[in-house]
C-alpha cells in the first residue's frame, strides 16, 4: 500500500456515468523464508479483472516486455568473452511506473 500511494498510482473519483468499470480483487500470499532464520513475509497485489474488457472498445493492445532465454545465454557469452563482470538486479515496484494510453476505471 505504502508504494502504491507514494506512487500515486490511482485517483479517487467519482463513478462515471458513461463509462463500465473493471472489477478488481485482493491477492494475499504468505512467501515463506528460504532458511529458518529467513522471516515469513506477507504479499499483497491488487489485480483488475480485466476479463470484462473489450479488445477497441476499453483497450487498443497489450505488451509485455519479456525476455527470450536465448538472448540471455547470448550476454552471458559475450560476457564472458570480453572479462566483463554481470550484476542482476530486480525492481520491485517496476509495475508502478508505467503509463497507460487509456483511462481506467476500477470499482
Amino acid at each position: 500500500m505504502e508504494s502504491l500511494y507514494k506512487n500515486s498510482v490511482w485517483e479517487l473519483v467519482p463513478k462515471p456515468k458513461d463509462r463500465k468499470l473493471v472489477g478488481c480483487k485482493w491477492v494475499f500470499r504468505k512467501k515463506e523464508g528460504l532458511h529458518e532464520q529467513d522471516a515469513v513475509r506477507f504479499k499483497a497485489r491488487l489485480v483488475a479483472k480485466g476479463y470484462s474488457q473489450k479488445e477497441r472498445v476499453d483497450y487498443d493492445e497489450i505488451f509485455s516486455p519479456v525476455v527470450k532465454h536465448t538472448s540471455i545465454r547470448l550476454l552471458l557469452v559475450m560476457a564472458t568473452q570480453h572479462d566483463m563482470e554481470i550484476e542482476q538486479m530486480d525492481v520491485k515496484t517496476t509495475f508502478l511506473h508505467g503509463d497507460l494510453d487509456e483511462t481506467i476505471f476500477m470499482a
